[in-house]
C-alpha cells in the first residue's frame, strides 16, 4: 500500500506536481485558474473569492474580478482549468492505444489512477467541491458535466475497440468504479491505506474481464 504525501501550499510548491500551483511563466487565466484550485483544495469553497485567487496567485488586487466578473464566471474558469490539469496526468504517450486491446486499456487506467491517487490527490478534492456546487447550481452543473464528456467520449472509444458489446454502460460501470476508488482513497476510510499499482491493475483486470469475456445477455 501506499500513502499519498501531502500537497504542498501554493506558496510553498509553485507549479509542483503534488498539487494544484500557480505558477508565474503561465498566462493570467492560468495562473487564476490554479489559484482558484488551490483554494478550493486547501479552503473549500466558502474560501474561493476574488480578492484570495488575487492573493494566492500573487496578483494585483481586481486581476481576478477582470478576468472572471462574476461568482459563476469564477468557478468556470476552476472547472476549465480542472479539465486541463486532469487531461496533463498523462502525457500522450501514455494513453492508451485502442489496437492494444484490453492490456492496453488496463494498464492506461491504472497508472492515472495511481497517479492521481499518489500525486494529485488535491485536484480530486477540487472535483469534489465543484461537484457538489453544481448540484446547487444548475448553470454550472451543465458546464462542469460538458468538462467531464471529454474524458468518457475517449473512454468509450476504447472500450469498443477493445470489445465491448455495450461501450455506453460499461463505461458508466468503469467511471464508477474509479470514481469509488478515488473518493474512498482522498475523502473516505481509505485515505491511508492507497492501493499500489498492480493492485489497481488487477481490479481493473477483472473488471474488464467481467465486461468483455463474461456470459453475454440472454446466453
Amino acid at each position: 500500500m501506499n500513502r499519498p504525501s501531502p500537497a504542498p501550499s501554493a506558496a510553498s510548491a509553485p507549479g509542483a506536481s503534488t498539487a494544484p500551483g500557480p505558477t508565474g511563466e503561465l498566462p493570467r487565466a492560468d495562473r487564476i485558474g490554479d489559484a482558484a484550485l488551490v483554494l478550493l483544495a486547501e479552503r473549500g469553497m466558502r474560501g474561493l473569492t476574488h480578492r484570495a485567487v488575487d492573493e494566492t496567485a500573487g496578483l494585483p488586487q481586481g486581476s481576478t474580478s477582470n478576468h472572471a466578473r462574476t461568482r459563476l464566471a469564477l468557478l468556470e474558469t476552476a472547472v476549465r482549468r480542472l479539465a486541463v490539469r486532469e487531461g496533463q496526468v498523462l502525457s500522450l504517450e501514455e494513453l492508451p492505444d485502442p489496437a492494444g486491446g484490453p492490456a492496453a486499456l488496463v494498464d492506461g487506467m491504472a497508472l492515472a489512477l495511481h497517479r492521481y491517487l499518489t500525486r494529485h490527490p488535491q485536484l480530486l478534492v477540487c472535483r469534489y467541491e465543484l461537484a457538489l456546487e453544481a448540484t446547487r447550481r444548475p448553470e454550472l452543473r451543465a458546464f462542469f458535466d460538458e468538462a467531464g464528456h471529454q474524458f468518457r467520449r475517449p473512454l468509450t472509444e476504447l472500450l469498443r475497440a477493445a470489445g465491448s458489446t455495450a461501450p455506453e454502460r460499461h463505461t458508466l460501470s468503469l467511471v464508477a468504479w474509479s470514481e469509488g476508488i478515488m473518493f474512498s482513497c482522498v475523502a473516505g476510510t481509505y485515505h491511508a491505506s492507497v492501493p499500489g499499482l498492480e493492485e489497481l491493475r488487477a481490479g481493473y483486470t477483472e473488471l474488464l474481464h467481467g465486461m468483455l469475456d463474461g456470459p453475454r445477455p440472454g446466453a
